[in-house]
């Protein structure tokens, strides 16, 4: 036990030496046991909000779960669409499990203390879960695309094996950028406050309390929404005015017949 007890000092004294090595020499890191949640402020009867919540949380999981199960029990419902429709379901009904019942008890029971290394896999599970949601709905958005600018091609452009390896290829894609967000954080040394300004482990007011360089973190902080949220917005409303002209030109040509 005592060696084992060693071996654990001696490895936290060689990653401590490890990150003031990148922090430099007359910064000293620090790691805090915990952070503090101190969300909203200001609202009367805020406690009522989180009770519809909770309700909320269950009509989502009840939906979402009957979504899945039906899915999975009904042959004629596996098809390509409905494989992002599952995902879909699956992604929001584990992103609201990772969010919402941690911010109930960190509210409604006054629980606002959180520690370190939770604080970042949850905000890991939750911005995983979330990114997810939007990318999915750029594989939907191009579903609906297909099938009603080229139904003819659809079978062949649009097939299980496609599905699975967009669903798949977007779900590296937000791993690689969550763990990339995550880990600097990491990096920096919390010396003036563990208080985070938000109802959960936000990424954005994390990184602002650190007392070291956090470019690394705020260059992520900016590039993350463009990639997981601006561009999937924009392919949405490219391929829906592209589908909102094919039926226009066709509920014309065939007002010409």
């Amino acid at each position: 036990m005592n060696h084992c007890a060693e071996n654990s000092r001696l490895r936290e004294s060689l990653q401590m030496e490890f990150f003031n090595s990148g922090l430099g020499r007359n910064i000293t890191f620090v790691r805090p046991a915990y952070f503090i949640i101190s969300g909203f402020t200001g609202i009367p009867n805020i406690k009522f909000y989180y009770v519809f919540l909770f309700f909320i949380y269950i009509v989502s999981v009840v939906g979402n779960t009957a979504v899945m199960t039906l899915i999975i029990l009904d042959h004629n419902l596996r098809t390509p669409k409905y494989i992002a429709i599952f995902n879909l379901a699956f992604t929001d009904l584990f992103g609201s499990s990772a969010l919402v019942p941690k911010v109930i008890d960190t509210f409604l029971f006054n629980h606002h203390y959180i520690p370190y290394n939770d604080c970042l896999t949850y905000m890991f599970f939750c911005y995983s879960c979330l990114s997810m949601q939007a990318l999915n709905l750029v594989a939907l958005s191009y579903d609906r695309l297909i099938a009603i600018i080229f139904p003819l091609h659809y079978q062949v452009k649009v097939t299980h094996r496609f599905m699975f390896s967009l669903i798949a290829s977007f779900w590296v894609f937000v791993i690689t950028v969550t763990l990339i967000s995550v880990g600097l954080l990491t990096r920096l040394s919390f010396c003036n406050s563990v208080v985070i300004n938000s109802y959960f482990c936000d990424h954005g007011p994390i990184y602002r309390l650190g007392c070291n360089d956090v470019t690394p973190s705020r260059a992520m902080g900016g590039l993350s929404p463009i990639l997981i949220l601006w561009l999937p917005l924009a392919f949405i409303l490219a391929t829906y005015c592209c589908i909102a002209y094919a039926l226009s030109k066709s509920f014309h040509n065939s007002g010409k017949s």
